[in-house]
């Protein structure tokens, strides 16, 4: 049973008969200041991730950022990007994050929360797509998947493994022009042992390396030889 303690943002958390609470911490979200009023496993691997991430020195791409519900099956989904600096709009390379908390993690959290025994952890889900655009010619995928780990850095005990090359083409309206762009795709889940849901600070050293991964990889990218269409906003 969860008792009053702090949680990983230094808010004071809720639980056990007698519990106090203190002024909420505050962090960012979409570009606004909020206080956080819910203590909540998923929320604070959100925040242990973009910890990371943004100590890599990585640019967010702010109108990518959504915070989403599915209305019909419950599961809610946080999805970010982040780019190497420098690079323009849009930028030549680009990871795209997407966390997903499926409806029975929620079910299994919320057992573990009053004290009931569940059958099986909650897990998030994590997808990262590794993306190269604006090309002016198709890609050749060989070079791109050459540079490319089969593995992400470890997530705890886990690690994303990496999928298939997906290439694609985008045309104008008088079919004159066109775009084109190459993804790969990370994919795997976190499993939020009992330990990580009674201190929430764990998942700063679990997510730690992904910044830094994430970074790395992108360079990786950065560094093939391409030819690229100019950016929209003409920095690069």
């Amino acid at each position: 049973m969860p008792v009053a303690g702090s949680d990983r943002r230094g808010a004071k958390t809720l639980g056990g008969a007698g519990a106090t609470t203190e002024r909420p911490a505050e962090h960012r979200c979409g570009g606004v200041t909020v206080r956080a009023m819910l203590d909540h496993v998923f929320t604070d691997a959100i925040g242990a991730l973009r910890d990371a991430v943004e100590s890599a020195f990585l640019e967010r791409q702010a109108f990518e950022e959504r915070f989403q519900s599915d209305v019909l099956l419950g599961d809610l989904t946080w999805e970010t990007s982040y780019s190497l600096p420098g690079e323009g709009q849009p930028p030549r390379t680009r990871a795209d994050i997407t966390l997903d908390w499926p409806t029975w993690a929620q079910s299994s959290y919320r057992s573990w929360y009053i004290g009931e025994p569940f059958d099986e952890p909650p897990r998030i889900e994590i997808e990262i797509v590794m993306r190269v655009q604006r090309l002016a010619t198709p890609p050749e995928p060989g070079p791109v998947v050459a540079v490319l780990p089969q593995y992400s850095s470890p997530i705890g005990a886990e690690r994303l493994e990496r999928s298939g090359p997906t290439l694609e083409t985008v045309f104008d309206n008088e079919l004159a022009e066109a775009e084109y762009a190459i993804e790969v795709s990370y994919e795997g889940s976190y499993e939020v042992a009992e330990a990580v849901l009674a201190d929430g600070s764990v998942l700063d050293d679990h997510f730690g390396a992904m910044g830094g991964w994430i970074a790395s990889t992108l360079v990786r990218l950065g560094d093939l030889t391409f030819d690229f269409l100019p950016a929209q906003d003409g920095d690069s």
